[in-house]
């Protein structure tokens, strides 16, 4: 294959799955490792991609990639966090849902859960907890973030406040390996750091990739995590953080 045909689809690669490795290219294009290591150089020099060892991931910026491509990113690795987290979650208990396409997939395997009192920032959790009738679901209200569907502000804050809630299941746009946990949109993180406060026991889903990228405002720390529900072991750094404030790791 060319490289005017075979960058592209490098690309379109590494948006569907997070990050994309030399091996796995070599295996997918049939050429040599030289020949995808010179496209990947290329990619990044042209900013497209952002090398790592092994491999490149999409470039980390001061904005997060579209909603519909996150959507997109580790289809099945979301699932199998989702399906670990909501194992978790008993019957007939609070739980708090925030924005993100993690917790959308954390709603999709609750719905045959009964009893539940569900809220949440996310028009779109809402709409998939709507096919259960066993499930109340409240939507916080707030400003309505037209990209994804989320609900950010001192509304969604105040109605937050309200409640004491038994989980929360909380997202992020990146994680540190010295257990930051980071977002984009600092009015999210104001609603993120509500949730918290608020709840008996926090949940954080985010899949590997989440270690690749960067953000820059800080949610917490995961310190103030009761499980992080990954599909991969996080970078040593990270285990040795969660391990000294008793944060459980589940990797699905």
């Amino acid at each position: 294959m060319v490289q005017t045909i075979r960058k592209p689809e490098i690309v379109s690669m590494a948006r569907r799955e997070g990050r994309v490795t030399v091996e796995r290219l070599v295996e997918h294009f049939g050429v040599t490792p030289q020949t995808i290591r010179r496209d990947l150089t290329e990619l990044a020099e042209a900013g497209q991609l952002e090398r790592v060892h092994g491999g490149a991931v999409l470039p980390s910026t001061t904005m997060n990639i579209d909603y519909r491509e996150r959507r997109a990113l580790n289809q099945s690795a979301k699932v199998y966090i989702a399906r670990a987290c909501a194992r978790q979650i008993p019957n007939d208990c609070s739980v708090f849902l925030n924005i993100g396409s993690t917790t959308e997939a954390v709603a999709s395997e609750l719905v045959h859960h009964v009893g539940l009192l569900v809220v949440t920032n996310n028009v779109n959790i809402a709409m998939i907890l709507s096919a259960n009738p066993e499930v109340k679901v409240v939507v916080t209200g707030g400003t309505l973030r037209h990209s994804d569907g989320g609900l950010v502000g001192d509304l969604a804050k105040t109605t937050i406040g309200q409640f004491r809630f038994d989980y929360a299941v909380i997202g992020c746009s990146a994680l540190h390996e010295d257990g930051e946990i980071l977002d984009f949109d600092f009015q999210e993180v104001g609603v993120s750091k509500a949730i918290i406060s608020r709840s008996d026991h926090v949940f954080l889903v985010a899949d590997a990739s989440k270690f690749e990228r960067k953000a820059p405002a800080r949610i917490a720390s995961l310190a103030e995590v009761d499980v992080f529900f990954t599909d991969l072991p996080p970078p040593p750094a990270c285990q040795s953080f969660c391990r000294a404030a008793g944060t459980a790791i589940s990797i699905a």
